[in-house]
């Protein structure tokens, strides 16, 4: 029963998996990734666990085809087991049902998403589907991605769905980021004595300055379903005593990429600003041609079930694994339930979402496992 999906997403919300790496102590996915891979041999698929990071491990639960001589293809659905932290909640992984929503700490972000991978997985095995239905189910993409990252060294699949929460549509395209440093230097000396003192945080204001400049200049270009690319100044710091010239102010400036925009051109534009500048992370933007065949087995599958209307295709604003997935060369998409909550105090799925979106995931997988005809 693919409505058992429900009590699934419960389960994995029961489970406090809280990333240790944005909380201190958090419980981390040591247990939630047993369970999954418990659960799996328990409904008869196969179970591998991957811990290159020790305890930080993910999940590969793989349905094997019918045939192994079957020229089918492999399809890669994925979701991530760690969430944010819970403070300020109420019982936040004491799974609640109202009325059609599924409250708790990851039901929208994303065990639910995880839940429906794992049940259309199991349903893929009593189809005797061509080729392998696999489900990556990682640590840590709150984070740094250590999970997937891992994974897609284990596995190899010819088309991929990220089920995190898309309200139902259709993401082919996000948003990356970049976050740096700006640094300003002046001559520490006592306040007292202007001659001997340079104020570094008072030079950093024609670099905010210019911060602002650059972020009005990247409205100029405009991705069809992202909009622009924006910069910001995130923290500022500087100065260690009111009685003293600063000698150091650093800014941290956070860069949203379109797909297309490289390292090398942030590199520039942070050049220009005025300040010495250093690179803390890259993570790239994503997209996938629509003509790819998982963007139109998608989209068939989900017009099936909502009453022949295809899904809206659609860009996130947001950086997921997606860019991951999609930069190891599979043809990627994201599709996931409605909800709200994430990242915020009380979180929540819907019920009927997460059962139309597993049922979409198994009409999908008929289609993109069957043998290419190319």
């Amino acid at each position: 029963m693919i409505d058992d999906v429900v009590d699934l997403t419960a389960r994995l919300v029961a489970i406090d998996s809280v990333n240790p790496s944005l909380v201190e102590g958090g419980a981390g996915e040591a247990e939630i990734a047993a369970f999954v891979a418990g659960w799996a041999r328990e409904n008869g698929l196969e179970a591998r666990m991957l811990e290159d990071t020790p305890g930080r491990p993910s999940v590969l639960v793989t349905a094997r085809k019918r045939n192994p001589a079957d020229p089918g293809r492999t399809l890669l659905l994925c979701g991530h087991l760690d969430t944010v932290n819970v403070e300020g909640m109420t019982d936040p992984h004491t799974p609640r049902i109202d009325g059609d929503r599924l409250f708790g700490r990851g039901a929208y972000d994303m065990k639910s998403g995880v839940a429906a991978a794992l049940i259309a997985c199991r349903e893929a095995a009593k189809l005797g589907l061509a080729g392998d239905v696999v489900v990556a189910a990682v640590a840590d993409e709150e984070h740094a991605s250590l999970g997937m990252q891992e994974a897609l060294r284990h596995v190899e699949a010819d088309a991929a769905i990220v089920t995190e929460p898309t309200e139902l549509q259709l993401i082919v395209a996000h948003k990356g980021f970049i976050w740096a440093e700006l640094e300003v230097t002046g001559r520490a000396a006592h306040g007292s004595r202007p001659d001997l003192g340079e104020d570094a945080i008072a030079k950093a204001g024609p670099v905010l300055s210019a911060i602002a400049a650059l972020d009005e200049s990247l409205g100029a270009r405009r991705h069809p379903l992202l909009g622009r690319g924006s910069v910001h100044a995130s923290t500022i710091t500087g100065g260690v005593e009111l009685s003293s010239y600063p000698a150091r102010c650093v800014v941290g400036v956070e860069r949203r990429t379109l797909p297309g925009e490289t390292v090398d051109d942030v590199e520039a534009e942070l050049a220009a600003l005025g300040a010495a500048h250093r690179i803390l992370l890259v993570r790239e933007g994503f997209e996938v041609a629509t003509n790819e065949d998982v963007v139109a087995a998608m989209s068939a599958a989900a017009a099936a079930l909502l009453g022949g209307t295809p899904p809206p295709i659609a860009g996130a604003s947001y950086w997921a694994d997606a860019a991951f997935v999609a930069a190891a060369g599979i043809p990627t998409v994201m599709f996931g339930a409605s909800g709200a909550g994430a990242h915020a105090l009380e979180e929540w799925v819907s019920i009927p979402d997460t059962i139309t979106v597993t049922r979409i995931l198994v009409d999908a997988a008929r289609v993109l496992t069957a043998p290419s005809r190319t």
